[in-house]
Order: structure tokens, then C-alpha cells, then sequence
């Protein structure tokens, strides 16, 4: 599916690029199994190759594409390996930041936090996918932001795009009604001080993924989740030199 063609700024160009490929993975647009050429994905994002293929790298150590040097770059498909060990990597995370964070959040952080699970629940109850996922990110953000811990900010940032493609089932069902009540408990814990409790629900909010293993295929017993990249596209290899 063509990307918008609005041109990128060219300050924080190569992040920029990464994330809207990256939201147009975990949205579908991208979908699984669509092949990818970095010149046509640099002509519609309006900038050169360069920022493409650095982004489709590390979209590629995120597991969102799969790509072989001179051959095709295709969109994986979610795999019951690759979202079992995302989502482990993804609550440990979480659950790190929140216990790190606790003693440090100030009341408008806790305030914040509050509000986006408000506008959570809203969109839940709306059924809108996307503005659940939007504030499912402000309320969990708040912590990783707050404790300031580099490296769990990093790791989140490469795992954390798998666990969303499933989390779009997750908030598209009725288990996403879960994640209000999880929410609602670990705001109480957190305003409480009780930071071992709030770490706590915080990794059973990310771990509650794991019922989502059993809906996905697994590699070692169905074979590869994505189109075989080892056939030499015409089409791609002067995109991709070896």
C-alpha cells in the first residue's frame, strides 16, 4: 500500500523515516508478505535511499521485515517465536521502569498517566483501535520517560513494534477491557507508593500477550512466516548490492 507522500523535514530525517515505516508495519499498511523497494519507499516519503535503508535495518533487527542483500526485503509475518520472546523482553521492560520511576513520579505525572487511561477506556469502549494504542502508549510511556533509564528506553524501542502488531487484535477484542481494569490498579499503587505492586501489574499487563502466542504460527513447525527472501528479485537487486 503507497505511503502518504508528504515530504519528511530533513532535522531527525532518518528517525522520522523509521517511524513512519515502522507505524505502517505495526498498522498494516504494510501488509505481510508485501515486498519492499527501497527507491519506491524513498520516492514516496520524499528523500533518498540512504534514511530508507538504514531504517528497513533496523526494522529488520525489530523483526518487522526480513531482509537478504541483493535480494527482496518483505514484511514478516508475525510468528508465535518472535512475539513469545518479544513480549517477554517488552514486560521485563516495563516492569523494570515502573519500579525505577515509582519513587520519582510527581503528581502531574501521575495525572497524566490517569488521563491517558481515561482516554484508554473511552476508546475501548468506542472500539477505535488506534486511539487505544496511541494512549496505551502516553500511560506507559510515563514511567520508561520518568526513570530515564537509556538502555530500557532503547530495548523497548526495538521489541516494543512486534508486541504492537499484536496488541492491534488484543485492543480490537474484548481483552482489551482487561487492560482498563490493570491500568486502574496500577495507577492506585503507584499514587500509594507501592512500587513492588505496581512493577507487578505492570508486567501482567504486558505478559497477558501470551494467549495471543497460541493465534500465530510458529516457524519450527509451519516453516518460514515470510515470503522466501532467497529468490533473487529483478526488481530489487540494484537497490540492494550485495
Amino acid at each position: 500500500m503507497p505511503l502518504t507522500s508528504t515530504p519528511v523535514p530533513r532535522r531527525l530525517l532518518r528517525d522520522d523515516v523509521h517511524d513512519r515505516l515502522r507505524d505502517a508495519l505495526v498498522s498494516g499498511d504494510l501488509a505481510p508478505g508485501e515486498q519492499l523497494r527501497d527507491g519506491e519507499l524513498a520516492e514516496q516519503l520524499g528523500v533518498s535511499r540512504t534514511p530508507v535503508r538504514e531504517a528497513l535495518l533496523r526494522l529488520e533487527r525489530a523483526g518487522l521485515v526480513a531482509t537478504v542483500p541483493g535480494r527482496s526485503t518483505v514484511v514478516t509475518t508475525p510468528d508465535a517465536r518472535t512475539l513469545r520472546e518479544a513480549s517477554a523482553v517488552v514486560a521485563a521492560m516495563h516492569e523494570l521502569a515502573v519500579r525505577e520511576a515509582a519513587p520519582l513520579l510527581t503528581a502531574p505525572d501521575l495525572e497524566e498517566m490517569r488521563r491517558a487511561g481515561e482516554a484508554f477506556a473511552a476508546a475501548i469502549a468506542a472500539g477505535d483501535v488506534e486511539a487505544a494504542l496511541a494512549a496505551d502508549d502516553v500511560l506507559h510511556g510515563v514511567p520508561v520517560r520518568v526513570a530515564g533509564n537509556r538502555a530500557v528506553a532503547d530495548v523497548l524501542d526495538q521489541h516494543t513494534p512486534s508486541v504492537r502488531r499484536a496488541e492491534r487484535l488484543r485492543f480490537a477484542s474484548l481483552a482489551g477491557h482487561d487492560s482498563v481494569v490493570r491500568h486502574a490498579r496500577l495507577l492506585d499503587h503507584l499514587a500509594a507508593g507501592r512500587a513492588d505492586d505496581a512493577a507487578a501489574v505492570e508486567r501482567e499487563t504486558w505478559r497477558c500477550l501470551d494467549h495471543l502466542v497460541d493465534l500465530t504460527p510458529d516457524p519450527t513447525t509451519t516453516g518460514p512466516a515470510t515470503p522466501d527472501p532467497t529468490t533473487t528479485d529483478p526488481a530489487t537487486t540494484e537497490e540492494h548490492p550485495a
